[in-house]
């Protein structure tokens, strides 16, 4: 058997056309399917409704990125455009399954980093409240991290000035910390606290020699107490010989009372005895002794109880 020769036609293939269009319709129903899928994987046939967020400016925003909440996307960047009062207008497309994280009272952001891009994201407090309506238009916070990286160095360098003036030779803290140390150094010295508040040796040495008075007087008070309290309170104090003067001049008291019975019995007798006058007369002496000597001994009681109570007005008492 003979090898084909290589320079002699090919048999040619039958139905090459249908073939070669049947081959490209199949090219673009995968094309299409997978466009389809595409589209369908990013929610373009999901129900949503719109939010507007107007910012001063949408630096760092783009067409198709994400408003986050808690980390997880809930809504997607359609269209960014410039208000008529100047302002950017931010339009988010935000899922009808996920619009249940946004209410009236959200808070949204947009922050821009040194490194990275920018981020939209919301922040709810309660989930409680009325669902953001469709169309709604919220205002945006902007925080950018390299719009305050000027003012920080401004800030460090302000501080940094500050920081080298105040730690100069000649500087406050330095005189401060010299002051500190005179102040260290009159503490630990003889007169202490005293010197540092008085200031001049001469009124601290008068104050430690009113202290020391001062200390002798209030021992010297300590003793006079003490014996006034002996004389006044202890066994052979004026409380007990004032209790016993009292309890004799009850006694003179009682025997008075008795002498002044027996001169109601005497007056009476002399009433009843009119004609013997004589007699009468002689009793009536007699009785007029007792009283009068009864008389003399309370006397004598109410100048005992003047010599020895301690607050006669005659008394004094000198502290020395």
């Amino acid at each position: 058997m003979s090898a084909p020769d290589p320079l002699e036609p090919a048999a040619p293939i039958a139905n090459v056309e249908l073939k070669a269009a049947a081959l490209l319709l199949l090219f673009v129903l995968l094309v299409g399917s997978a466009a389809l899928y595409l589209l369908y994987a990013r929610g373009a046939f999901e129900p949503t409704q719109r939010l507007v967020l107007i910012a001063e400016d949408s630096e760092g925003v783009r067409v198709g990125m994400d408003l986050t909440f808690a980390g997880f996307p809930v809504g997607r960047v359609r269209d960014i455009e410039l208000g008529a009062d100047g302002q950017a207008r931010i339009l988010v497309d935000v899922p009808r399954k996920d619009a249940r994280w946004l209410r009236e009272t959200s808070v949204f952001t947009l922050t821009r980093s040194v490194v990275g891009g920018a981020n939209l994201r919301a922040y709810t407090g309660l989930l409680e409240g009325p669902e953001l309506a469709d169309g709604a238009q919220r205002p945006v916070l902007i925080g950018d991290t390299a719009a305050e990286m000027p003012k920080l160095v401004s800030a460090m360098r302000e501080l940094i000035d500050n920081l080298t003036r105040l730690t100069a030779g000649d500087g406050p803290l330095a005189a401060s910390l010299a002051n500190i140390q005179v102040l260290t150094e009159k503490l630990n010295g003889p007169r202490g606290a005293a010197g540092l508040l008085l200031g001049n040796e001469a009124d601290t040495k008068k104050l430690s020699e009113a202290v020391a008075r001062t200390n002798a007087l209030l021992a010297r008070l300590d003793g006079i107490a003490a014996r006034a309290d002996a004389q006044v309170l202890g066994p052979d104090g004026l409380v007990r010989e004032s209790r016993a003067t009292i309890q004799q001049l009850n006694a003179m008291l009682l025997e008075a009372r008795g002498t002044l019975r027996k001169v109601d019995g005497l007056l009476e007798q002399a009433q009843g005895i009119a004609g013997d006058v004589k007699g009468a007369t002689a009793d009536l002496g007699a009785l007029r002794q007792e009283v009068d000597a009864t008389v003399r001994k309370l006397e004598q009681m109410v100048d005992e109880v003047n010599r020895r109570w301690p607050f006669a007005r005659d008394n004094e008492l000198k502290l020395r």
